[in-house]
């Protein structure tokens, strides 16, 4: 129940007798919202270890998109960070893509997902990421109408795809979050994401090396195990946490720092609906979220020099960030103005289309 999941909660809501199509669903991990509806998967998901290891079927997935019988439907929405808008419809259904980012692992990322393979899984990679890139582009002439979750996903659309495309940001669950107590005390810094390369908690635990600040770590990933090597001493790393934990380090954090250059990214939105200011690099979805100044600082080079100099600023200055005042920014970010903004386009489709 991610990103792309919670995307997905806000389409049910919106047509609640939708079926959805998958290539892999693990019930026990969704939602009662999602887990109730019609759910059909693909013959990926009857490949074996599918459930924990679908990514490794790449190569049969485009095949296994193009083989789903979508006839009699009226509306086709595929949510897609992978190869979802390959799906054929019927002639005149509509087809409308919302799109979380094109295949990073194949375009942005390529060549940071090559270069953790071995030398064989190397030569099939790059002949796999060949044909999907073909395959990719081609499939973007199946979309009639493409929604980018963010200004930057949307440049990307028209770079690899030479698509315009509609920003509607994805919608956050503000409930799950709110300010804190008045008398809460904000101590440390915060980071949260999956230790994974491009996310560079390295940068920031590497800023915090030496500074009189305190660092927490949270979220887990196949950088864990490096990064626990050589933690300096005012950095904990924490793994993942309970969403109540979650919580309750974003409401008694000092300010979180982002360093990704992200799709979009959540985890910044989850934060200022706690109140919490963001010091975040200042390129990728966070331009969209974050406004310097009123509810954070950005930072214009990913090293921990850069790092620690947003810290010091953020440090000069912490009387200007209001936490009401980012309360309230955050919430431009909830569920109804999703399901609004998204309406709007799908009733524009459907009037192009009857026209």
């Amino acid at each position: 129940m991610r990103g792309g999941e919670r995307v997905l909660e806000e389409l049910v809501r919106l047509y609640p007798q939708a079926d959805l199509f998958t290539h892999v669903a693990d019930r026990e991990k969704l939602s009662d919202l999602l887990a109730n509806q019609k759910i059909v998967e693909t013959f990926v998901s009857r490949l074996p270890w599918a459930k924990r290891h679908y990514q490794k079927y790449l190569g049969f997935m485009p095949r296994a998109l193009e083989e789903l019988d979508l006839s009699g439907y009226d509306l086709v929405i595929s949510s897609e960070s992978g190869p979802a808008k390959g799906v054929i419809v019927p002639p005149g259904t509509p087809h409308i893509c919302y799109i979380h980012s094109p295949m990073r692992y194949i375009w942005d990322h390529y060549q940071l997902h090559k270069w953790q393979l071995g030398r064989l899984g190397r030569m099939y990679y790059s002949r796999l990421c060949h044909r999907l890139r073909i395959w990719d582009v081609t499939t973007a002439a199946r979309v009639d109408h493409f929604v980018a979750n963010s200004t930057f996903v949307g440049a990307r659309v028209k770079r690899y795809y030479r698509r315009d495309a509609s920003v509607v940001h994805p919608p956050v669950d503000l409930e799950q979050f709110g300010l804190p107590d008045a008398d809460a005390e904000r101590k440390a810094y915060l980071f949260v994401s999956q230790l994974v390369p491009y996310k560079r908690a390295d940068l920031v635990i590497e800023a915090f090396r030496g500074l009189d600040q305190q660092l927490i770590v949270v979220g887990d990933g196949s950088q864990r195990a490096q990064l626990e090597k050589n933690l300096p001493a005012n950095v904990t790393l924490l793994g993942s946490v309970p969403a109540l934990d979650l919580r309750n380090l974003y409401q008694t954090s000092r300010a979180l720092v982002f360093p990704a250059e992200e799709d979009f990214g959540i985890v910044p939105v989850e934060a200022m609906a706690c109140g919490t200011p963001i010091l975040a690099y200042g390129r990728g979805g966070a331009l969209d979220s974050v406004v310097d100044g009123k509810t954070g600082l950005f930072f214009d080079a990913q090293t921990p020099e850069a790092i620690r100099e947003v810290i010091q600023r953020f440090e000069d200055q912490t009387e200007m960030f209001d936490p009401s005042v980012i309360r309230a920014h955050a919430e431009t970010f909830g569920g109804d103005r999703f399901r609004r903004e998204f309406t709007e386009i799908v009733d524009g489709v459907l009037a192009a289309g009857a026209a």
